[in-house]
């Protein structure tokens, strides 16, 4: 019998609540702590993972009975004390909704409190009230020391942060954060360099071309410039754009020939597993980048159907050499998906060309 994960909410659940009020209790020894606990508590259950969130600060801010100054000196003794770096977030959360007043003073803080966990999301607050000199404080956060704080600059910066309301002057214009870009293009912290790419590609939604400007004008012989690149142009890849193929070495017509090109089994009910298998045969006398992706036409409640790019590989293929490959996915229901009974085409795509094509049926 297998049992479901505890959903992400439960990270804050009543034995979190208790772990706070005493860490905060022994940095500051009036604190009330069944104050906090009872209004904490209330209604605890029918809360999201975030509105739990924003409930810890909200308590913490109605029990202390201190100034906001005073407020977060206590809770900078706090945060080295907070066992887990998803709860630390409540740190900004107070920050984003008590602080806004004091910028000098809170934007140290997140800059502070960020090391502990992630201000991303508070910062953005920040930068809808004033977003001239909060993308100055945060450009200079770029060039810090400290890998969390420079991932901060980009990630909290990102026009369309998940879980967040979307930067609309950034969507707009995305000169506004490139001097923050530019200054992280070749770190050296992978934790930084996921974020870049993310941001880039968020940008790639309205503004592709301005994204490939970008990157090619990059020194990409680094290494740790390369690997952002490839990240943050995957949607366009995906798409087939020709001029991101050409960033990451594969901009060229592939010459190879596709066969045995078949999805097994041929009918599925709703859970199980498909696979995808064919031979890519190189028709050149040069060793020539693929990427290899593949799309599924997903049936819609209409009929109709949608398509979903999926990567499969980016590799190599030596001078008329031969290479065997597949990949397999379970194709059940996801918070994203629904998945209806009838005929889903697969679509092998290479360099961005349709080379093939095989289906596979979803029975009621």
């Amino acid at each position: 019998m297998t049992t479901s994960s505890p959903a992400l909410k439960e990270i804050f659940n009543t034995e979190r609540l208790q772990h706070i009020a005493t860490e905060t209790r022994a940095v500051y020894p009036a604190f009330d702590s069944k104050a906090f606990l009872h209004m904490a508590n209330d209604g605890l259950a029918g809360l999201s993972v975030m509105q739990r969130m924003a409930r810890v600060s909200e308590c913490l801010h109605a029990v202390l009975p201190l100034d906001y100054e005073a407020s977060i000196e206590v809770l900078r003794a706090l945060a080295p004390r907070i066992n887990s770096m998803f709860v630390s977030m409540f740190l900004p959360h107070y920050v984003a909704s008590y602080g806004r007043h004091a910028f000098d003073q809170s934007m140290d803080a997140l800059k502070y409190f960020t090391r502990f966990g992630s201000a991303e999301f508070a910062v953005r607050h920040f930068l809808r009230d004033d977003l001239a000199r909060t993308l100055e404080v945060m450009h200079d956060w770029a060039l810090d020391a400290n890998e969390h704080v420079r991932r901060l600059a980009s990630e909290g910066s990102r026009p369309r942060l998940p879980w967040s309301f979307h930067l609309e002057p950034i969507q707009a214009n995305p000169e506004l954060t490139a001097a923050i870009l530019d200054a992280l293009k070749a770190d050296d912290s992978l934790y930084v360099r996921k974020s870049v790419a993310n941001h880039l590609n968020d940008v790639t939604k309205q503004h592709p071309d301005w994204v490939l400007e970008r990157i090619e004008g990059w020194p990409l012989q680094d290494r740790h410039t390369a690997w952002i690149a490839r990240h943050a142009l995957r949607s366009l890849i995906k798409q087939g754009n020709l001029r991101a193929l050409a960033v990451i070495g594969a901009g060229g017509k592939a010459q190879v020939e596709i066969s045995d090109l078949q999805v097994t089994p041929p009918v599925i009910r709703l859970g199980e597993q498909v696979t995808l298998s064919f031979k890519v045969r190189s028709t050149s006398e040069q060793d020539q980048r693929l990427v290899i992706d593949y799309a599924i036409d997903y049936v819609k409640a209409s009929g109709g159907t949608s398509a979903k790019v999926f990567k499969l590989k980016t590799f190599d293929l030596p001078a008329l050499a031969c290479a065997s490959l597949s990949r397999s996915q379970h194709i059940r229901e996801l918070t994203t998906r629904r998945h209806y009974a009838g005929r889903h085409a697969v679509h092998l795509l290479v360099n961005g060309e349709r080379l093939g094509s095989a289906a596979f049926e979803i029975l009621p």
